[in-house]
Order: structure tokens, then sequence, then C-alpha cells
């Protein structure tokens, strides 16, 4: 479902974030990336849908393949196609109701009429447990409630990977286990997803397959057992003593 190869990610004239990482996703894989802060988590999966443009490398989602030395506009767009990004701060349109903001895409990008669009909403809404706030605006809801929105909304578009762009940080610790729930929902109904997060226990119970980051690399690689369990990287265990301790 995904392909990455020899990706790299400069910011101006030295500054290295991604080296030459090379990663397999396949369909119906939930697959989490853990690492500490400023290891290139977050430019990864922005770079898989082009929110972040590669320095070097080629990307494939479903059918589409981008490489970034040679790529057209069209390319890009069908690439942002195949894939759906819920953000750490939620990114909701704040002049528009929950209802609203799963519509949007619906009606801009898929051209859907607004009944199709509006019976989509509302099933979605119901299914991640926000029905009952179809009508609020963002500012009359929790964070966990418009995560997920945010959540109903990336699902809206029925794109093949779902890209978690570590979507609790921004929440109280109350507030967490809600959108954990509706992501481990979606887990179980085989979403293909790519979750980066800090959430390692969430990690353990939901992942099919867990990435250690250090320093722009792929570290680690394997099950949650291998990876969080048994950990042979000595980065990788004092990252886990760390920050579960």
């Amino acid at each position: 479902m995904v392909e990455v190869q020899h990706l790299s990610k400069t910011f101006g004239a030295d500054t290295v974030v991604l080296k030459d990482i090379n990663l397999h996703v396949k369909k119906n894989e939930v697959v989490a990336i853990l690492g500490p802060s400023g290891t290139g988590k977050s430019t990864l999966l922005r770079c898989l849908n082009y929110l972040c443009e590669p320095t070097s490398g080629i990307i494939r989602v479903g059918n589409v393949t981008v490489d970034a030395s040679k790529h057209t506009r069209r390319e890009v767009r069908n690439l942002r196609r195949q894939s759906a990004m819920v953000f750490q701060n939620y990114n909701l349109f704040k002049n528009k109701t929950a209802k609203q903001n799963v519509m949007e895409a619906l009606l801009t990008v898929q051209k859907k009429s607004r009944s199709e669009a509006e019976e989509i909403a509302l099933k979605l809404l119901d299914k991640v447990g926000m029905l009952d706030r179809k009508d609020f605006y963002p500012s009359k809801m929790s964070g966990g409630q418009q995560q997920r929105v945010g959540i109903a909304r990336a699902m809206a578009v029925n794109s093949d990977v779902l890209l978690f762009d570590e979507p609790t940080s921004a929440l109280d610790p109350e507030l967490v286990g809600e959108v954990l729930n509706t992501i481990k929902t979606l887990a179980e109904e085989n979403a293909t997803m790519i979750l980066v997060t800090h959430e390692v226990r969430f990690a353990r119970n939901v992942a099919s397959r867990v990435i250690f980051m250090e320093d722009g690399q792929i570290a680690a690689d394997g099950t949650p057992e291998e990876i969080i369990d048994h950990p042979d990287n000595p980065r990788l265990q004092r990252f886990l003593n760390f920050i579960t301790n």
C-alpha cells in the first residue's frame, strides 16, 4: 500500500531531517512510529502526502508514485488523494459545524451532491461518537471531540491510507482515551494506518508493526513484541525506559 525508497529531507543548507528512509507498509497494516522529539517522525508522515516536499526519494501510495527529482503537480495532487491526515491540532474550520467540516472535502474535492455528502458525514460522525454534536462549532467542542471530528473528516475522503500525526499530543490526559478508542475501532476494521505517537501502551496493543526512529533514520522495525517488549537496540531501550517511567 505504501512504499518509500531512499527518502531524504533537508531544510536549508545543512539541516538534515530524514536520511535515506526505506519503508514498506502492507494493506491493512497499522504501523506506529515512535521516537524522541526532533527525529523526523512528523516530517516523514508529512512527506508521504507532500505536505512537506522531500529533497530526494520515491514515494508510492496506492497506485500513485511520485519521484522527488522529477514530478508534476498532477502527480502530487493524485498522491494526496491516496491518503488522509489527522493533525495534532485538529485543523478544523472554525466557522463550520462538525457536520460541515466532514462534508467539506466531499463537496469540494469529490463533487458529491449536498444530500449525499450530508448522509456520509452523519454516518461517520455517528461512527466516531459525535452525531449528537453534529451542529456544534469547534469552539463549543472539547479537544477530544474536535479530534474525533477530524478523524471522521479524514475517513470521509475514503483514502487508501490514514495518517495520524500525534493525534493525542494536544489533548488533556482525560481526553486521550476517547480518541485512542476511536483509532482502535478503525484498526479493528482493517484500515491501513501510519500513526506517529508517544502512546507506547496504545502502540503495543493496536499496531501490527512498530518503527523506532532516531536521528532521521529508522533504527528499529518489527512487531510490538520485538520493539516494545524485547528491544535489543540500546537507544530504544533508553527511550522506552524514559517514556514509560
